[in-house]
């Protein structure tokens, strides 16, 4: 049997539960710890204790060289960006994490520090940049490229030859039209359907979809 390879989460909210079950269902890597705020220090997450913060990140270098950003995303990407240039300043390295339960093709490209969430589908030619999340049961189609530092929400279908630019969130159950372009930092409400290029960063919502900020 192969040893699991020691990995350190780094943020402990909602999307760092998400992440530990799919990194015990994966038996790939063993969880060391979390690193948190100072005040959370010593507390547990689902069993595993959060053992430092963020600051002290280098200091569990050489012990673990293996980190994943588990924190969520909506609104921004910024601090996402901020922890992955901080495990690569420090030596660190971001394994792609991807679920037992997952298809991902053998044809797709995936980039360090993405996940892959439960039955999600990754198809051949697909491209997903660095640091992102592919939530639960999301579906990226067939050459379709997601951009570094964004997040396809629960069951929402990018198809294909879709791009989607840096830093966006594309929200549960939205759906985007063959060979659509999203531009980076855009905001995609939950249900919209997106039929035509956004070449405007914002928040946008709805069928027919409209943007609002």
């Amino acid at each position: 049997m192969r040893k699991k390879e020691p990995i350190i989460l780094i943020g402990g909210g909602g999307h760092c539960i998400s992440c530990i079950d799919i990194i015990e269902q994966g038996g790939e890597f063993e969880i060391l710890g979390i690193l948190d705020l100072p005040e959370k220090v010593g507390q547990k997450i689902l069993g595993y204790t959060i053992i430092g913060t963020d600051n002290e990140l280098k200091s569990f270098l050489p012990e673990c060289s293996n980190f994943l950003i588990t924190i969520g995303q909506i609104d921004s990407y910024k601090l996402r960006e901020k922890k992955l240039n901080e495990v690569i300043e420090a030596g660190g390295n971001l394994p792609v994490i991807i679920s037992p339960l997952a298809y991902v093709s053998k044809h797709a490209e995936i980039a360090e520090g993405t996940i892959i969430m439960h039955k999600a589908l990754v198809n051949a030619g697909a491209k997903i940049g660095k640091a992102c999340i592919i939530n639960t049961k999301a579906l990226i189609e067939h050459e379709a490229e997601i951009g570094d530092f964004s997040h396809v929400s629960t069951c929402s279908i990018a198809n294909g030859q879709v791009q989607v630019g840096k830093g966006c969130f594309i929200g549960s159950n939205t759906v985007i039209g063959n060979n659509t372009s999203v531009t980076d930092n855009v905001v995609i409400a939950a249900g919209s359907q997106v039929l035509k290029n956004i070449k405007l960063p914002g928040i946008y919502i709805g069928n027919p979809l409209r943007k609002i900020r």
